[in-house]
């Protein structure tokens, strides 16, 4: 599986239509709503703001496909199977149409934006996706300093921290890396 490490965009003109590709990381449905509305905020007078996203959740897969008003089949689906055969998860991608008049038959409409999904996933930072755990740990101050060690050669980080007697935090790490952060510091309850 792999993932999408930062926001792309490309632009294509067929037969006087402008297609407009854009890929986003998105973590969950309420992330894939924002960019949808902003989009949809940013490009008022689009004809199409056609898309596509693939989540990775606990439950499973959860992926959604539109076509915004293109005929069934043509928009939609096509991006989402560019997002299906690269495992792409936790990512949106969107083609925003603007008509230029000349219709271009249901072949014409898929391949344009199986076309500019294609393009925009091969020109996106794409990485491999790595799975990541949340922690809950209490620690002593003379700790922290050996904590925040580990983790950064562990590739985690802090999230969250509240200092009192002890301090008490909350870590994310590659799920991979767990048992190694157990051997320090075994107290560790999973979120």
């Amino acid at each position: 599986m792999y993932c999408v490490k930062s926001q792309h965009t490309i632009e294509d003109n067929i037969k006087k239509s402008r297609f407009i590709g854009m890929i986003f990381p998105c973590k969950d449905e309420q992330a894939v709503v924002r960019h949808l509305k902003k989009l949809h905020a940013e490009y008022p007078d689009a004809t199409h703001i056609v898309y596509a996203y693939r989540l990775k959740t606990p439950q499973g897969f959860v992926y959604r496909f539109h076509d915004a008003g293109e005929p069934s089949g043509t928009a939609g689906k096509p991006i989402f199977q560019h997002l299906e055969g690269k495992d792409l998860i936790d990512v949106l991608l969107v083609v925003v149409r603007y008509f230029g008049g000349i219709k271009l038959g249901a072949g014409g409409l898929t391949r344009a934006y199986g076309n500019a999904a294609k393009r925009v996933i091969d020109e996106a930072d794409i990485e491999p996706f790595i799975a990541m755990a949340s922690v809950r740990l209490a620690v002593t101050y003379s700790q922290l300093q050996p904590l925040e060690y580990l983790l950064k050669k562990l590739d985690g980080r802090i999230v969250e921290q509240q200092f009192a007697e002890q301090i008490n935090l909350v870590l994310e790490l590659p799920a991979d890396q767990l048992p190694t952060l157990q051997q320090s510091f075994p107290l560790l309850e999973k979120i």
